[in-house]
């Protein structure tokens, strides 16, 4: 019925009304002949106007004398009498015409591309990247080879497993799925090493199988052995083995700021004001010129594509120029004050690093004064299990 109605618009279609004591009656034999009418309204109990194609008036027109109904053209609606209605209006017919044909052509075009990722993944640079491997505002959609602009990112992009393009209108939509970083699996029947991963202090180790480099209270470096994939027997002499045990040792995490002295405190009064421009293309129109009315602000900018429908964009966008008036206050704070700010900042900061905050052993806080401010060193100590497997290469 809906399509039926949308070709009736382009067609034309008449408002018409009916009236007499058989309404139902005719509205049912319509229904039976499969003639379309629309948003039928009562008007009184014996009156009703509904929507109908031209081309079913006369049909209509028997029915309603069968039905002892009256029937009346009330208006004529759609494109066909748009254009007669301004025949005489060349100038407006060709910019109609125009219109269609650029609407038209402009459809043929990609003027919008959406890049979905999957939840939680981020692609630095994909979009730099996928115009580079062809795919581009403005470009015709029948030049477009999505096979070889597929494979053009998956070389560029080892952090991507999978590219998928399709087009809806205007738009192209890019489907990423990320790749997977994994370590190197080392199966349980090849020889290998037990090597840090961090730096620190071992406070505890246990060789399952292998042999031990290092005692309690040794420090270590990130890459450093621990325990050796290989065992001595006094019968046997050296055999490889595939390296195992438990290490915990003492790691740090540190973190530093300078707080100064003297500082602007920024907030927002809450005022703003907004400029408007449009873009067509890559050509921009300004409609409010200069800069804001407020000596300090922050610029936010947001540009919205027209489309006429949910996927048929057009190459035109609003562009939004947001400033929020800011209000700068000087503050001064004491030696004490500076180190408190420092210090609740930086142990915020390091809360969130650290997953298992059961195993903090210890914080250590430092300050270095200086003429214009003081330096926060704030040093967390935390006791976590070590230790990954890499292969012995012969």
């Amino acid at each position: 019925m809906f399509t039926k109605i949308f070709l009736s618009y382009i067609q034309g279609y008449l408002k018409v009304t009916v009236e007499g004591y058989y309404i139902e009656r005719f509205i049912n034999i319509c229904r039976k002949n499969n003639i379309a009418i629309w948003n039928i309204r009562k008007n009184e109990d014996v009156c009703i106007s509904f929507n109908m194609e031209t081309k079913e008036f006369k049909n209509v027109c028997k029915i309603a004398k069968k039905t002892k109904c009256k029937i009346k053209i009330k208006a004529k609606k759609g494109f066909p009498f748009l254009l007669f209605r301004y025949k005489k209006r060349k100038l407006f017919l060709f910019l109609l015409i125009l219109l269609v044909f650029i609407l038209w052509l402009s459809s043929n075009f990609i003027w919008n591309v959406e890049i979905i990722e999957q939840e939680g993944q981020n692609f630095e640079n994909i979009e730099r990247d996928i115009e580079e491997a062809g795919l581009k505002i403005g470009t015709l959609k029948t030049k477009i080879d999505t096979k070889e602009v597929i494979n053009k990112i998956r070389l560029e992009r080892s952090d991507v497993a999978w590219v998928g393009i399709e087009f809806s209108g205007t738009k192209a939509i890019v489907r990423l799925v990320a790749s997977d970083e994994k370590p190197e699996i080392i199966k349980e029947d090849e020889y290998c090493n037990v090597v840090s991963d961090k730096s620190g202090i071992i406070t505890k180790i246990n060789a399952q199988t292998g042999t031990a480099s290092v005692k309690v209270g040794d420090t270590i470096k990130e890459g450093d052995i621990l325990i050796n994939g290989w065992m001595e027997g006094k019968y046997t002499g050296i055999r490889y083995v595939h390296a195992k045990g438990e290490i915990e040792a003492k790691v740090w995490y540190t973190k530093h700021k300078k707080i100064l002295y003297n500082t602007i405190d920024r907030k927002e009064t809450g005022n703003v004001e907004n400029k408007y421009s449009v873009k067509i293309n890559n050509f921009e129109i300004n409609f409010n010129k200069g800069v804001s009315k407020f000596k300090i602000y922050d610029t936010i900018e947001t540009e919205n594509q027209i489309k006429l429908f949910s996927d048929l964009y057009l190459p035109i966008s609003v562009i939004k120029t947001t400033y929020k008036e800011i209000k700068e206050e000087a503050k001064t704070y004491t030696l004490e004050e500076a180190k408190n700010i420092g210090i609740e900042e930086l142990q915020e900061e390091l809360d969130k690093e650290i997953e298992n905050k059961d195993m903090i052993v210890n914080k250590n806080i430092n300050t270095y004064e200086d003429l214009d401010g003081v330096t926060v060193y704030v040093t967390y100590e935390v006791l976590e299990n070590i230790g990954t497997n890499e292969k012995i290469v012969f």
